[in-house]
């Protein structure tokens, strides 16, 4: 069957197409049905199943004869350390932490915070928390200790695993003192905490409360699987919303199981036993989704890859990777290749490795623009599968179903819509908008298993955040169309339409048009206020290693480019060049907090912010061009 008949099976029963993929995931008691819809618009799957997560991704290859096989690489530059995990050994080292957990009262239920860097232990917590029905939130490593305190308050962990330090090229990033400022903030206490202790720096344990990790471990009984209904949280994970709390995204057990198990083989293309690697971290839902859970329940080989893009040490880092551990499908973010095209824009460090190992390519997290795309495609030779998701749904909405049937690449488009998802495209009032047009993307309800039935503790925040706007749909956040073959394009997120003396444009597609620039690296278009035309958009572009031109000069073709492409309705008529674009540490461009900057408006130090001294340069960058309460 090909993806169009894959996709209208789904559609035309989709009771049968869950269970059918269930089959896939061994349980304790299988469920009875699929769907319970009893209290829509709060939907679940496989409520009435048991099953465990950790069985299913770790003991059941061992228990199959799949012990000696790898199940973990880690390969980190920036310790210049290399290791290797089998099936096996990494079932003894989950059952010894589950163990010693439990023999400090950590049960079904409980929640465990985990603050660790890009390092094996991470995933052992992850899935030790599994092993013991409890359930996990994964903060991410080095977060400051204020964002952390939110966190434990809202999730009231009974223990909080970590690590003494985490590392970035040059620098040694100190978490104990972040957890020890966070604990003593927060008005929740844990009971205790265990401290994975780097030997790049050993931290101070507080007397009663830390745990070493190894002495913590010694000589408890391991603990076995706990069989959990299929609706229990496997895990919490935080999704900063742009104002006050942060929202807790709920991950449901089975339908993760199965959602992810589907996922590896039918949009990645891989077998049991091929090699995985998401170059992501624990902290973002890629590094839960496609580092942890979905290679190991489907039998991979997944990378822990604690390193950059460029400088550990250099833009071929990732190539290295890739020949060595001989990975065959290999995920990532667009801004980390545009640091790679920035860094070697002629392809000189891919030349330097064999790479007839990589089958495909996939990028998340942020649009991919069509720059950055062609020049992945010219110089590796491979197909590179753009997909777009979210945290809240945990694995791809839109994507290319290569393990189906590989679907020509429209570059500007994340493909199709998965099983599971049906796409539409609304106007203001609801009204599904023709082939073409721009509007907001929405998801008929149900969404699919494995996505969030609600928030923690939170579900009438939930429903007024994603299921109110559009009574009957799931509220995406981004807007874009569908073209007459039924491909998706994601234009911008809602806030980044903008309203130029009434016309909508998508400043993605500004974007798309400043990144074809010979000399551009990367770029940001932004709407600032403007009295007479309501908004204007205006443009950062970074530019390449090596470029020669003046950024005047720069600056004056990109406004020309803009006005040719999209015309002067778009009235393109600021640009700027700047040495970098601020970020959260996943590579998200922070344009909302640019805006806010331009229209001199108040706005919260984003957490996942990279570097807070960019906005510094953003500040001066648009005081220069009149902006910024100037």
């Amino acid at each position: 069957m090909g993806y169009r008949e894959v996709y209208d099976s789904w559609k035309a029963d989709p009771e049968s197409y869950w269970m059918n993929a269930a089959e896939a995931i061994d349980w304790d008691r299988k469920p009875s049905k699929a769907l319970f819809d009893e209290n829509a618009p709060l939907y679940e799957w496989f409520s009435d199943g048991m099953v465990n997560t950790c069985y299913n991704a770790v003991d059941r290859h061992v228990e199959n004869g799949r012990g000696d096989q790898t199940a973990i690489i880690y390969d980190s530059p920036i310790t210049h350390t290399k290791r290797e995990y089998t099936y096996f050994e990494l079932r003894n080292r989950v059952a010894t932490l589950a163990g010693a957990l439990r023999a400090k009262g950590v049960e079904k239920g409980d929640r465990v915070i985990i603050y660790m860097p890009m390092i094996p232990e991470a995933l052992e917590a992850m899935l030790a928390c599994a092993r013991l029905g409890a359930v996990h939130s994964v903060v991410f490593g080095g977060f400051a200790a204020s964002e952390l305190a939110v966190r434990i308050d809202d999730a009231k962990p009974k223990a909080i695993i970590a690590a003494s330090c985490g590392l970035e090229p040059g620098r040694v990033v100190h978490y104990k003192p972040l957890l020890d400022g966070a604990i003593e903030q927060a008005k929740h206490k844990p009971d205790f905490c265990v401290i994975y202790q780097r030997e790049q720096e050993i931290a101070h344990l507080e007397e009663g409360r830390d745990y070493n990790w190894h002495g913590f471990q010694y000589g408890v009984e391991p603990a076995e699987c706990v069989p959990v209904e299929g609706n229990h949280p496997a895990y919490i994970l935080y999704t900063s919303g742009t104002t006050g709390a942060p929202k807790g995204v709920v991950r449901p057990t089975a339908g993760h199981l199965v959602a992810l198990n589907w996922t590896m083989k039918n949009i990645y293309n891989v077998d049991p036993g091929d090699v995985f690697w998401a170059a992501s971290d624990v902290g973002w839902v890629v590094g839960h989704s496609y580092i942890c859970y979905g290679p190991l329940i489907h039998g991979n080989t997944t990378v822990v890859f604690e390193g950059k893009p460029i400088g550990t040490p250099d833009a071929g880092t990732f190539w290295r990777v890739i020949e060595e551990h001989n990975v065959k499908s290999f995920f990532t973010a667009p801004t980390a290749f545009r640091a790679v095209k920035r860094e070697d824009p002629t392809g000189e460090f891919i030349k330097k490795y064999d790479l007839s190992c990589l089958n495909a390519i996939y990028l998340a997290g942020e649009r991919a623009d069509p720059d950055t795309i062609l020049w992945m495609q010219e110089k590796l030779g491979k197909p590179v599968y753009d997909h777009w998701w979210q945290t809240e749904t945990g694995y791809t909405i839109a994507g290319n179903p290569v393990g189906i049937e590989a679907l020509p690449v429209k570059i500007g488009s994340p493909t199709v819509p998965m099983p599971g998802y049906d796409v539409r495209i609304l106007d203001e009032a609801g009204h599904s908008m023709p082939a073409g047009e721009l509007g907001a993307i929405a998801i008929k309800l149900p969404l699919p298993p494995g996505t969030l039935p609600g928030l923690w503790n939170a579900n009438d925040r939930f429903i007024k955040s994603y299921l109110t706007t559009f009574p009957g749909f799931y509220e995406t956040g981004d807007a874009g169309m569908i073209d007459e073959d039924g491909y998706l394009y994601i234009m911008a997120r809602t806030d980044d339409v903008i309203n130029v003396a009434g016309h909508r444009l998508s400043t993605g597609g500004m974007e798309e048009v400043l990144a074809a620039h010979p000399d551009v690296a990367e770029c940001a278009v932004i709407g600032v206020t403007d009295q007479l035309k309501g908004q204007l958009p205006m443009g950062f572009v970074c530019l390449n290693r090596g470029a020669t031109k003046s950024h005047e000069d720069v600056a004056k073709e990109c406004i020309k480019l803009v006005r040719e492409k999209i015309g002067p309705v778009a009235a393109f008529k600021l640009c700027t060049v700047v040495d970098r674009l601020p970020k959260t540490r996943s590579g998200k461009i922070l344009r909302a907090t640019m805006v806010k900057i331009a229209d001199d408006e108040d706005f919260k130090m984003p957490a996942t912010i990279d570097d807070p001294a960019i906005l510094d340069e953003i500040r001066a960058a648009l005081k220069l061009m009149g902006y910024a309460g100037a």
